[in-house]
């Protein structure tokens, strides 16, 4: 898969990840294609390493990965990110 396909995926996976993460998020649409984009490759790596076995094409098995890694990469994100309250 070519590495345009992969920043769409990571684009459409950091998308839905926004939407199922309740709450008001901080980040613009830039931040958001980011975390979909690491989240993406995080979540390949993470179900590679636990044997679901590799991430080697557009499915459905990559996409729900891809969404999986950019919603925990979302919630890691906004603990982070979070302004104290004084």
């Amino acid at each position: 898969m070519g590495i345009l396909s992969w920043i769409i995926f990571g684009l459409i996976a950091g998308a839905i990840a926004k939407a199922i993460h309740p709450g008001r998020d901080p980040q613009g649409c830039l931040i958001t294609a980011v975390i979909g984009i690491v989240g993406a490759v995080i979540g390949g790596w993470i179900g590679t390493g636990l044997g679901w076995g590799t991430i080697n094409g557009f499915n459905l098995r990559s996409f729900f990965l891809a969404v999986v890694g950019a919603l925990v990469l979302l919630i890691i994100y906004n603990a982070f990110s979070r302004r104290p309250r004084v």
